[in-house]
């Protein structure tokens, strides 16, 4: 069986994630591409979909959210993410009983006691009216009737958990802030979720090991059940086992794959990218060290946002004053420092709407 050293991967994952070459993709296919960007920093999308696509024109993705072709929600590992209406409708229904054990795995003394299903059915009556809602005002509305577990663990399990909910624009527009107000995803897109098959086949998982494959692969089971959360996926990978190839990373863990994705040569070259908080290349795998060091793993959990040099996250990037400032993680060379500074700059501009193209870049460690 082949191995694939780190990378190798890398460069793999870079060509999925569209970050090897910017796509002509339009904004819609591109977000289904990449199976849903993490969102729960509304505006780091954004930043997302600049580094993976030619001319991006932010106003795009607003006009999605508006129409409705996109949406925010809690999806994979109970985080908001940006999906597209399809996927949704076709997704959440096999992600309801991982939702309900993560906001569990917060509040199981809060909520010990609370019979979930009447609970859920509570929230739907209330949220029946058409009326968007703050996830306080929701649980307020039911506080009295379930008292003990207070509202902030009522207001996550409703809202992350049993009732299917859209986060309403202005909420992740351009350059846009605005709390957070939800409505049922059945009634805010027109359409009922899928309901799971009746027949005890799981066709929504195995569409989504492929389709986690296509923006991900190669990767191991494991990587799969960190992406999504769900743990229940062996079943659909060995119902699609035939499909795949199959390799080794240098640690000897079994690497799947679609037989005619990219998996481009180890030395292609990668250019400079600036990755937002939370970014799909880096928490869409169990094992992130195709992409960090782990020196740097904590970066990923904390919200960092990063920048790549030579495929490999090299330093953290924030915004201040209208300034791109860059803080090299380990020595960069003039050439990688130069090349930094000319992506930052482009960064500047887009962040700033052309207004300014500041960017500084630190001194590297010693």
């Amino acid at each position: 069986m082949t191995v694939l050293d780190s990378r190798a991967l890398n460069r793999a994952t870079l060509a999925r994630q569209l970050l090897l070459d910017r796509a002509g993709l339009p904004v819609l296919d591109a977000v289904a591409h990449l199976c849903g960007l993490q969102a729960q920093e509304p505006q780091e999308p954004f930043v997302g979909l600049w580094s993976r696509l030619r001319a991006f024109d932010p106003a795009v993705l607003s006009n999605l959210l508006v129409r409705r072709s996109v949406v925010r929600t809690h999806l994979m590992r109970r985080t908001v993410h940006l999906v597209t209406a399809d996927d949704v409708l076709a997704w959440r229904g096999r992600h309801d009983a991982m939702l309900r054990q993560r906001v569990l795995g917060n509040y199981r003394r809060e909520l010990g006691g609370t019979d979930l299903d009447e609970l859920a059915a509570a929230g739907r009556a209330v949220m029946a009216d058409g009326e968007p809602r703050s996830m306080t005002e929701l649980a307020r509305t039911l506080a009295g009737r379930w008292p003990e577990p207070g509202p902030r663990a009522l207001g996550e399990m409703l809202v992350a958990a049993l009732v299917p909910m859209a986060q309403l624009p202005p909420r992740g527009l351009w350059r846009t802030r605005a709390g957070v107000r939800n409505l049922p995803l059945s009634s805010w897109l027109g359409r009922e979720i899928d309901p799971p098959a009746d027949d005890g086949a799981d066709p929504v998982g195995q569409a989504l090991v492929r389709r986690y494959l296509a923006a991900f692969g190669p990767a191991a089971s494991a990587d799969l059940r960190a992406w999504c959360g769900l743990a229940g996926l062996p079943a659909a990978v060995a119902a699609i086992r035939e499909e795949l190839v199959a390799f080794r990373d240098e640690r000897g863990r079994e690497l799947l794959d679609l037989p005619g994705a990219p998996r481009p040569d180890p030395g292609t070259p990668a250019p400079v990218r600036f990755l937002p908080a939370f970014d799909n290349a880096i928490l869409g795998y169990h094992n992130r060290g195709r992409i960090i060091d782990d020196a740097h793993r904590g970066l990923s959990v904390a919200g960092e946002r990063v920048v790549l040099v030579d495929g490999r996250v090299a330093a953290t990037w924030n915004l201040g004053a209208g300034t791109v400032v860059v803080t090299p993680l380990r020595r960069l060379s003039h050439a990688d420092r130069a090349d930094v500074a000319e992506e930052g700059r482009e960064l500047a501009l887009f962040l700033s709407e052309n207004d300014s193209d500041r960017v500084r870049v630190a001194a590297s460690p010693d």
